[in-house]
């Protein structure tokens, strides 16, 4: 699943919040015995210190530019499966190498979910710093950034896929047929 320029992830993850990311590429690479990679987890490395510490000391322009440091590094880097933070999509330096990966025949599977599913799966997590807001309840906020970046992530998307009510195992053979089915054309 390499390119012609050397390699590339055989996949890349992107949705908000709570779609099942995380899991969902676990399960993925595990499929394809290939590593995964976690954006937000490579920030914190590189940054040695949490999301929400950063967040606070540095603020979101800052966590947005090391966010996509790690996602152009991943994009260079990894050939496995890449799991994209739920705002990563929002830098336009980010989507312009999610499109170059695109353009050199990479997948970037969308996971789609709606705030009543992903609400059961985050719960107010004092670890997302943009669930919380004055006059927003958790779920509210969740729904309005949700509506702002669903263009963006259908924008980057080579596919979309449902997670609502399904198992992050169910979701993970969707992608892997949608894999198995463009190798099957390539």
């Amino acid at each position: 699943m390499s390119g012609a320029g050397g390699r590339r992830p055989a996949v890349v993850l992107c949705g908000p919040m709570g779609s099942g990311k995380s899991a969902v590429g676990r399960r993925v690479a595990t499929a394809l015995e290939l590593g995964v990679r976690d954006t937000d987890a490579d920030v914190e490395e590189t940054a040695g210190r949490s999301i929400p510490e950063i967040f606070e000391a540095d603020g979101e322009a800052a966590f947005r530019a090391l966010e996509h440091e790690a996602v152009a590094r991943a994009l260079a880097e990894h050939d496995g499966v890449v799991s994209l933070g739920g705002g990563a999509v929002l830098h336009p330096d980010t989507r312009a190498v999610l499109e170059a990966y695109r353009a050199a025949g990479g997948v970037v599977v969308f996971l789609d979910v709606s705030a009543r599913t992903a609400a059961l799966r985050i719960g107010v997590d004092a670890n997302r710093p943009l669930l919380h807001g004055e006059g927003e309840t958790p779920r509210q906020r969740w729904e309005r950034l949700m509506g702002e970046r669903r263009p963006t992530y259908e924008a980057v998307a080579t596919h979309r896929v449902s997670t609502d009510r399904r198992t992050p195992a169910a979701v993970a053979r969707e992608v892997l047929a949608i894999l198995e089915a463009l190798d099957g054309e390539g």
